[in-house]
């Protein structure tokens, strides 16, 4: 039978404690960088996807960020407390509202986003092409095996 112990010795685990930890430190870089730009995390993925698009509906806009419905509501009053969102009647379906970026949302926008790239794109250069393109095919076969 199977037990916990050997369970515990799956030499896999290590991977996936690797995977992890790899994204809280990814997570958590990237988060300090935006907190010190004003914003939250969530804040910043609406911004950022908004950003260059004419806005989106809340079902769209939650399917391209990683915020939850039930979040998305909360992030959305909060910038558009900000003037930096607002909702605007959706020109095809008038019970939906499109949310677009104020002209300070887009000013931030131009000023937060490269901010936050080139803050990754320090840690990412510290990488050789080859190290770079190895971990891009390993994170693309790892996810192809939890594809459904």
């Amino acid at each position: 039978m199977y037990d916990s112990k050997q369970a515990a010795q799956e030499p896999y685990l290590e991977l996936v404690r690797e995977l992890i930890f790899t994204y809280q430190a990814f997570t958590k870089t990237g988060e300090t960088h935006i907190r010190k730009l004003g914003l939250t995390p969530p804040q910043f993925d609406v911004i950022a996807t908004l950003g260059n698009i004419k806005g989106f509906n809340f079902k769209e806009l939650g399917e391209k960020t990683l915020i939850t419905k039930g979040t998305l509501t909360g992030v959305i009053d909060r910038l558009e407390e900000k003037g930096l969102v607002q909702r605007q009647m959706d020109q095809h379906d008038r019970r939906m509202f499109q949310v677009v970026l104020t002209k300070e949302g887009e000013t931030l926008f131009e000023k937060i986003f490269p901010a936050q790239i080139l803050h990754f794109k320090q840690q990412f250069q510290t990488l050789t092409p080859e190290e770079h393109e190895e971990i891009l095919t390993a994170l693309r076969k790892l996810k192809k095996i939890f594809k459904e």
